[in-house]
Parts: C-alpha cells; structure tokens; sequence
C-alpha cells in the first residue's frame, strides 16, 4: 500500500514564505515525475510544478521565479519551497506521484491536501 502524506500549509501573510512537504511511504521501487498541484473551489485542479526522477522541473507560469521544487529520491519526497506568496496563491495544494511501481502495480497516486492561505 502505498501513501503519500503532504505537510506544511498554513496561514501567511503576503510578501512571505512557505516549505511544503510530500513524502511516498510503501513498497516503491521507482518513481517518475513528482508534483504539485492546487485548486480552489469552484475551479480545477492546476499544475504548480513538476519533476522529473532525473531533476527537471517545470513551472506554472504564475509561480515562476517565486517557487522552487525539489526531490529526495532516497526518502521518495517531493518539497516545494514557495516564496514572495500573494493572495492568488491561496489554495488546497496536492502532491502528487506518477507511474510509481511497486514491484506488482505501477500508477499514480495523489496527497491528500494541504491548505495554503495568503492573506493579511
């Protein structure tokens, strides 16, 4: 069974500064891309950033420049460090790990959310 636990949201105020965190625990053999995604209500779900297993990353054209992913591939965990935030940033943001093979099974799986609010 594998899972993936994000961390790290919270209330900040705008100008400031957030790390989350997104670690894959089970049997994993492999993970390709990693990333993170968000969505307010009433919207859908959109890409923020995502890498590769190999490090390439890719970025949503709004936090350019701002956020920065990373990965841990020993410790299966994706980080998004997340600066110079502003209120349009406010969102439930997801991890999420693609084609993750476990030996048996090889297919995505998703966080379960972790609130970011910017606001002063």
């Amino acid at each position: 069974q594998v899972q993936l636990m994000d961390s790290g949201g919270g209330l900040v105020q705008p100008g400031g500064s957030l790390r989350l965190s997104c670690a894959a625990s089970g049997r994993i053999l492999r993970i390709n891309d990693m990333g993170w995604y968000r969505q307010v209500p009433g919207k859908q779900r959109e890409l923020v950033a995502t890498i590769t297993s190999g490090g390439s990353t890719n970025y949503a054209d709004s936090v350019k420049g701002r956020f920065t992913i990373s990965r841990d591939n020993l410790k299966n965990t994706v980080y998004l460090q997340m600066n110079v935030l502003k209120p349009e940033d406010t969102a439930v943001y997801f991890c999420k790990a693609n084609q993750v093979w476990t030996g048996t099974t090889r297919r995505d799986y998703w966080g379960q959310g972790t609130q970011v609010t910017v606001s002063s």
